[in-house]
């Protein structure tokens, strides 16, 4: 299999597949296509040519089948290697990991203009919109709500890691470069996500990366 992602500083949508990946379990190969960079145009319109989706990142290839959105690629690598590697074994559980993957995939539109993901960046926002705070204000809720219902076995929201920290682990990247403040459980939780050691690969290889968005740079 072969996995295209953008800028790992820069790309929470890649991070999802990537963990996705990873969390299947089997080999694949990673390419990198620096968003906005000089290949990034003939990039685009190659993967035109195989999927209609102008473009984006994650895409993963596995042979003939080619899956361009992030939460259809852990769908598919869940059948291919089983769903219960990626979701709680309970049903009353994995309903509710369900909704929290889909908000996170469809929802906080405010959060992700106002704090774009930027790994390599720590810049406490001095202004936060009302929005962006409702959406900060939600993702705790259900934080704490999967934790305190589900949490049990180990750290992650459903104990232990799973589809839902695949999704909300490029929030608590965006958490962490612009200093929002949470309450302890949020704190822990965010703390074994970071260091995870898949993120932990994640983050190294964003310090390591030369290229620069400025307009995520510029983010007061």
């Amino acid at each position: 299999m072969k996995l295209i992602i953008g800028n790992k500083n820069y790309s929470s949508w890649s991070l999802r597949g990537w963990l996705a990946a990873k969390q299947s379990g089997l080999s694949f190969e990673e390419i990198i296509v620096p968003i906005m960079g000089e290949h990034w145009d003939k990039r685009k319109q190659e993967m035109d040519d195989v999927q209609p989706s102008s473009g984006k990142v994650p895409i993963l290839w596995d042979g003939d089948t080619v899956i361009w959105d992030s939460l259809a690629i852990m769908e598919y690598l869940a059948d291919k290697v089983g769903r219960d590697r990626f979701w709680p074994k309970d049903g009353t559980a994995r309903g509710m990991a369900r909704a929290m993957v889909a908000e996170m995939h469809c929802s906080y539109a405010s959060l992700r203009s106002e704090m774009p993901m930027n790994v390599r960046r720590r810049a406490p926002l001095e202004n936060v919109s009302e929005q962006t705070r409702a959406d900060i204000v939600r993702i705790l809720q259900l934080w704490a709500e999967a934790r305190a219902r589900h949490g049990s076995a180990g750290p992650f929201l459903f104990g232990t890691f799973g589809a839902a920290d695949i999704f909300y682990a490029p929030v608590v990247s965006r958490f962490v470069t612009y200093g929002i403040g949470v309450p302890g459980f949020a704190q822990s939780y965010m703390q074994a996500v970071w260091e995870h050691a898949w993120m932990e690969q994640w983050i190294a290889a964003s310090e390591n990366e030369e290229w620069v968005i400025e307009q995520y740079e510029q983010v007061q």
